[in-house]
């Protein structure tokens, strides 16, 4: 099976090729069953191979599949080539699985939208340039598909690009992620001029066995990192994913929760080698740009009304635990809880999606209220969401966010303090979140985007009018949008039993199971904190995070339900401290005009020095052609007068006779 890996991209590709050739006469659903079906026969491909990979030991466990010779440029010799090991293989997994997921969602989200044909052609090919993007043997073949998740992520982001706001958002997120793109780019040039080559085992190989320099290693890896700031939206970088949400529901869920959005850490961790060797600060600033990303982040979500804006703010917030993660070389940790993050992050986005639904495109927190009620199952599998990004035992999150503050305390002391303040931030916004949308006050009515509709008192029943919507009543959404949310609820409870650590009643042969299955990937660079104070006081640490989560969801529902302590939400966070305007007004003032100094210094200096030149070598040709006469009396006395001059110079200047 692992010499067929190539079948986990090619099935979104002949998904895609497929809708794009006859998606508009397939229509509304087939086409979106037949995408659907594509994305699936790419889970089970993934699976059939990790069937492989477990039957053969681990120094088995790393397969090259060449395809053909994809750039023979001298000494460059570059592949299509997929690298197929446990960690390229569980990113296809949860991938795949989970985009699967997301793609039936879409059947019911999207049904009677104009161009529903044409978001599964985009759902197709996201796909399959997620699956190159972690598949590349290479940094080339990954940045294929890194540029392909990109491009995808701008169609679907503005794919309502009828609205001014959705079109913005789309090339927003295109152009900002053109900076991190510079660092990978810049990061290829320097493997190769270092190795001569672009492959990760090479690159990796050298750096094990101490042939990198640790000044090239840091350049790699910075430069690198300048990639994942740009793709998992962490600070400075992470102004475009707020605006993403312009996008479909299942566009944000499968951007922000499963694939593109991950796609940093996971290059963080295919180069932990190179990671490992290079610089001393650069683990430490690796992990305080995660940790004040996630703290940051967390901050803004505390104050956002918007459904999908809190859930794009925990995003943001989720990936700096990540990045926390590799910073201190837990780089299993940070797979864990990306694994468990798509769980109960693309739970979340589609429980929006269907809150959103049932309330005529409401997605407003203030309009909503008491939905439990109209919604049970969304609200059931919303609550367990909740729960497990809360850090609530036993749910998937727990296990994941509490081994990254383990090794964040191991690693530093303030690290773990942060990460520890932001978990119980956590649980705080995302308490508001399910108060606010499911009970608390109904505020809803059939106006559901009007102002001035009234509100309905605590116990009494919602009134059913007749508006803009005719007569309107919060609903459940359809079976299809449902099973997806019973499924990934599942996973979010019991998706933590892949890393169980080493505590009270675990049995032996369940401890670790991830980390034992990546071993031979991260055996070089991944921290060892046995012995520590942290190891040794497992339990206590336990305890702090459960503890965190329990205040949060505390401090929650007595601000938001029962109303004893008065709601802070300054503006300072509401404003997404006020980064974004600041941003937004350098660049359309002060950085406008320098890029447009910039622009106006290569028109005249740079680019008039090129033509200065080629003007002054044109006009001393012109003039030099007019003494070329044809005429072999001018020639002959033209030579006479320079013998002459000649002479009188060797005689007189000279002096010779």
């Amino acid at each position: 099976m692992a010499e067929l890996v190539w079948l986990i991209p090619a099935f979104p590709l002949v998904g895609f090729l497929t809708i794009l050739l006859f998606g508009r006469r397939m229509g509304d659903p087939l086409s979106g069953w037949f995408a659907t079906a594509m994305v699936f026969a790419s889970f089970i491909a993934s699976v059939g191979v990790y069937s492989d990979l477990l039957g053969m030991d681990e120094a088995e466990r790393s397969h090259v599949e060449s395809l053909f010779s994809w750039v023979p440029v001298g000494n460059l010799q570059i592949d299509l080539a997929f690298l197929v090991d446990p960690l390229s293989i569980t990113m296809c997994l949860f991938v795949t699985g989970i985009g699967g997921l997301i793609h039936m969602y879409s059947i019911g989200y999207m049904h009677g939208d104009a161009k529903f044909s044409k978001f599964f052609l985009y759902l197709n090919l996201f796909i399959f340039s997620m699956t190159l993007l972690v598949l590349g043997e290479n940094l080339l073949v990954t940045f294929l598909g890194w540029e392909g998740v990109g491009t995808c992520s701008y169609f679907l982001i503005a794919f309502w690009q009828t609205r001014e706001s959705a079109a913005t958002a789309g090339k927003k997120a295109f152009i900002t992620n053109r900076v991190g793109d510079w660092g990978v780019m810049l990061a290829m040039f320097l493997a190769f001029s270092a190795v001569g080559s672009i492959s990760y085992s090479v690159l990796n190989n050298n750096a094990e066995a101490g042939l990198l320099s640790e000044t090239t290693a840091t350049g790699i890896a910075v430069l690198l990192f300048v990639g994942a700031v740009g793709k998992s939206a962490q600070l400075p970088l992470y102004v475009w994913l707020p605006d993403a949400m312009e996008g479909p529901t299942p566009v944000s869920a499968l951007i922000h929760a499963a694939t593109m959005v991950t796609a940093g850490v996971f290059l963080m961790i295919r180069i932990n080698p190179v990671l490992a060797v290079s610089a001393d600060w650069v683990g430490p600033m690796i992990a305080w740009v995660g940790v004040v990303t996630a703290l940051f982040a967390a901050t803004i979500a505390l104050a956002q009304s918007d459904i999908k804006k809190v859930l794009a703010y925990s995003t943001i917030s989720q990936l700096g635990y990540m990045f926390l993660a590799v910073g201190t070389g837990a780089y299993v940790a940070a797979l864990f809880h990306m694994i468990t993050h798509a769980f109960f992050k693309a739970l979340l986005f589609l429980g929006s999606g269907s809150v959103i639904h049932g309330m005529n495109d409401e997605q407003d927190m203030n309009k909503m209220g008491k939905l439990f009620k109209f919604m049970p199952i969304t609200a059931s599998t919303f609550i367990v969401g909740w729960l497990a990004i809360a850090g609530v035992p036993p749910f998937a999150g727990f296990w994941s966010k509490d081994e990254i503050l383990l090794f964040a305390l191991a690693d530093n002391t303030a690290l773990y303090v942060l990460g520890l303040i932001t978990a119980l931030l956590t649980a705080l916004y995302m308490t508001r979140m399910v108060i606010m949308t499911f009970f608390g006050e109904a505020k809803w009515t059939s106006f559901a985007n009007d102002d001035e509709a009234p509100e309905v008192a605590e116990g009494e029943e919602p009134i059913e009018t007749h508006g803009a919507h005719g007569e309107f009543k919060p609903h459940e959404s359809p079976v299809i949008m449902l099973i997806p949310l019973v499924v990934l609820s599942v996973l979010a409870i019991a998706g933590g039993v892949i890393q169980l650590p080493s505590l009270w009643g675990v049995p032996d042969d369940v401890e670790h199971t991830l980390e034992s299955w990546l071993h031979a990937q991260v055996i070089f660079g991944e921290a060892d904190i046995t012995g520590t104070w942290a190891d040794e006081h497992l339990g206590l640490l336990v305890l702090f995070a459960v503890a965190s989560a329990v205040v949060g969801i505390l401090l929650g529902w007595l601000i938001y339900q029962r109303k004893r302590i008065k709601p802070w939400e300054p503006s300072l966070f509401a404003n997404g401290w006020f980064y974004d305007r600041a941003v937004t007004r350098f660049m359309g003032g002060p950085g406008r005009k320098s890029f447009e100094g910039v622009a106006e210094f290569d028109s005249k200096v740079v680019d008039g020095a090129v033509n200065g030149v080629a003007v002054a070598v044109t006009e001393t040709a012109t003039q030099a052609r007019k003494g070329q006469t044809g005429y072999v009396r001018q020639y002959a006395g033209l030579i006479g007068i320079a013998t002459v001059l000649l002479l009188g110079w060797f005689v007189v200047i000279r002096g010779i006779l």
